[in-house]
């Protein structure tokens, strides 16, 4: 058996359009929440969403904002997209990498690329731009890899 992870985009869109439905209402009533779910439990639901709701989903999930533009990521630098948890650096001119900018030995954020390293704020831990390697301690283990994807000059979580 195989397992198969949904991408947190796809999560995210799903999300997204789960809070955003049923928040208004345009037929004049009272703008109370109502519900298409089967009035007896067990029996069918007979009713299905309109097919340009999951076309328009995936046209926003293929058109993702980006990340950041390349012009802003230093050559044999990096910087630390925190609320994302991700970090991109450019260990040689056009090649672009992704990390998790959560520290493999507490799990605390990363918070600076300097010195061809990414740095951890918590007890020193230090990684390379290059792989996200432990270059000094206390961590072990190296940063995890995150997908990204160059398009032009944009950047964008995969």
């Amino acid at each position: 058996m195989t397992s198969r992870a949904t991408p947190r985009r796809t999560v995210l869109l799903a999300a997204a359009a789960l809070t955003t439905t049923g928040c208004g209402s345009d037929d004049g009533g009272d703008g109370g929440t109502s519900t298409s779910a089967p009035a007896t439990p067990g029996a069918p639901d007979t009713t299905s969403p309109p097919a340009a709701a999951s076309s328009s989903a995936e046209a926003s999930a293929t058109a993702a904002a980006p990340l950041t533009r390349t012009a802003e990521i230093p050559v044999g630098g990096g910087t630390v997209f925190a609320k994302e948890k991700v970090v991109v650096t450019q260990p040689v001119a056009g090649e672009f990498k992704a990390f998790s900018a959560v520290c493999t030995h507490q799990g605390c954020t990363v918070n600076k690329v300097a010195d061809g390293t990414i740095d951890c704020p918590c007890h020193g831990s230090k990684f390379r731009v290059a792989d996200g390697s432990v270059a000094k301690g206390p961590a072990t283990r190296p940063l995890p890899a995150e997908q990204i994807t160059v398009s032009g000059d944009a950047i964008v979580l995969a």
